[in-house]
């Protein structure tokens, strides 16, 4: 065995993703100019358009998703004397960076500007370089069965059941390392379905006005709600997208779709502008005003994925703003008049959570030895500062609901408004406690889903449940 060299792919195959396609969504979230130059480089041939996106990509080979089980095996045939290649239709550069960082193989062969070392290329190149049946294929696509025609065994690596068969039938197949399957878990894991539950906060300004007797009103606030939380995933799954080697470098948000490669970039690149569609075409119905914030929080989050995540304290007013315009689309999908003391509150409040995110993050990054935050604006000796400016817009909110219900509008909600005040010393608690286990560094980084599990905080959301409705309903003393 050992006389025959072992060729191995890289997209799909050493790495779970594409260089390709991630190089096309760093220029585009980097140079997005240059997208429009990219019909013109292919127009010289696909090897051309791949060198220049390579030209202007950077990334850290340490952190791509490796397939680890392939990687093992290939360091036990080395070790018994075989020789290894890497042969990929990639651009040389960012092949041979890959190569110098695993320290695995003994030749690189990849696009360079000239050829396109893909299917037919490759195989005729490999065939010219050792011989028909000279050399054993380790691939994963439809694109390597040219190649496994060439080749004298096969090893198939995280490809479906027809590939499997046709590199079956072009050669004798060693080895299948399996492939994970892209189920409903992995679906919702790429929405992100657990952050639907931040679209409650549309329910907020119905709630707040005591409306609640109208089906009508309900059933469109059903609709916003569906509609924002599809609006909302295709925006996470497009910032998961351009956020890549962020999230590779973060020890929870490595293991998201993406970033790990469970699920291919492409599927992203589809399905976030369907689900986007499918906002709007719900939204419609709910009304005019609805669809008008939808789509300044639709802008808003793209401006957030694209650069202002990128700004120290502007990426935190962004959140609080981002949380707030669930209230505002609420207020208008339900066709009420928003209070000032709701939106003073809840932005304080927001901006309060958004600072506890990103100290969360900050504690993170810190703990790692970490001197700055990789794709953020800070450097890990900002979280005593961030700690300081979130705790005052925490107890800002406090102050601001405290005021509020020393109002006349108060008086004419509630048939009990002292009752109402209990809310205050909750409100206070709670958002101690959220500060609390985030200096302890036990804070989940998006804040609103660690409350959702924390019995501290829902035992907080039901008590401040119960005042309210006590001042509403009234008691009688």
């Amino acid at each position: 065995m050992g006389y025959f060299p072992l060729v191995v792919d890289l997209d799909g195959t050493l790495i779970r993703t594409d260089m390709l396609h991630e190089s096309a969504l760093q220029a585009c979230r980097d140079r997005p100019l240059d997208v429009l130059r990219i019909p013109a480089w292919l127009l010289k041939g696909k090897a051309v358009m791949k060198q220049k996106l390579a030209a202007q990509c950077e990334f850290d080979a340490a952190s791509l998703p490796y397939h680890l089980e392939l990687v093992e095996w290939l360091r036990e045939q080395r070790a018994s004397g075989r020789k290894v290649i890497l042969c990929t239709a990639s651009d040389l550069s960012i092949a041979t960076a890959i190569a110098q960082h695993l320290d695995l193989f003994d030749e690189v062969i990849a696009s360079n500007g000239s050829v396109n070392l893909a299917g037919k290329h490759k195989a005729q190149a490999l065939e010219e370089r050792y011989g028909k049946g000279g050399f054993d294929y380790v691939g994963n696509s439809h694109a390597d069965v040219p190649v496994w025609q060439r080749a004298r065994r096969a090893i198939v690596v995280s490809a479906p059941a027809e590939v499997i068969r046709k590199a079956g039938v072009a050669c004798e197949v060693e080895r299948v390392f399996p492939r994970v399957p892209l189920g409903l878990g992995v679906l919702a894991r790429m929405l992100r379905v657990h952050q639907w539950a931040k679209n409650a906060l549309l329910l907020v300004p119905l709630l707040a006005s005591h409306q609640l007797d109208d089906p009508d009103t309900w059933l469109f606030l059903l609709l916003a709600i569906v509609s924002f939380s599809l609006c909302a995933s295709s925006v996470y799954i497009a910032n998961d997208l351009m956020d890549l080697e962020s999230d590779r470098q973060h020890p929870r948000k490595r293991d998201r779709p993406f970033a790990s490669g469970i699920a291919p970039a492409w599927t992203g690149v589809v399905l976030a502008p369907i689900l986007l569609l499918l906002s709007l075409l719900l939204a419609v119905p709910v009304g005019s005003g609805f669809v008008t914030w939808l789509v300044v929080y639709f802008i808003v989050t793209c401006a957030y994925s694209w650069g202002l995540k990128r700004l120290a304290l502007i990426d935190c007013l962004t959140l609080a703003v981002l949380y707030t315009l669930r209230i505002v689309a609420g207020a208008a999908a339900a066709g009420l008049m928003l209070s000032y003391w709701l939106l003073a509150f809840s932005g304080f409040l927001f901006l309060s959570l958004a600072f506890v995110k990103r100290y969360a993050e900050l504690q993170v990054q810190l703990s790692q030895g970490k001197e700055k935050a990789h794709g953020r604006g800070y450097v890990t000796s900002d979280a005593s500062l961030v700690q300081m400016l979130g705790i005052s817009s925490a107890y800002s909110a406090v102050v601001v609901l405290a005021l509020y219900l020393d109002s006349d509008t108060v008086v004419e909600l509630y048939q009990s408004p002292e009752i109402v005040w209990g809310a205050v010393p909750v409100v206070l608690f709670w958002i101690s406690w959220m500060w609390l286990r985030a200096h302890r560094g036990e804070m989940h980084d998006d804040p609103l889903v660690f409350a959702m599990k924390d019995k501290a905080s829902l035992l907080a959301g039901v008590v401040f449940g119960v005042v309210m409705i006590a001042g509403a309903v009234g008691v009688p003393w």
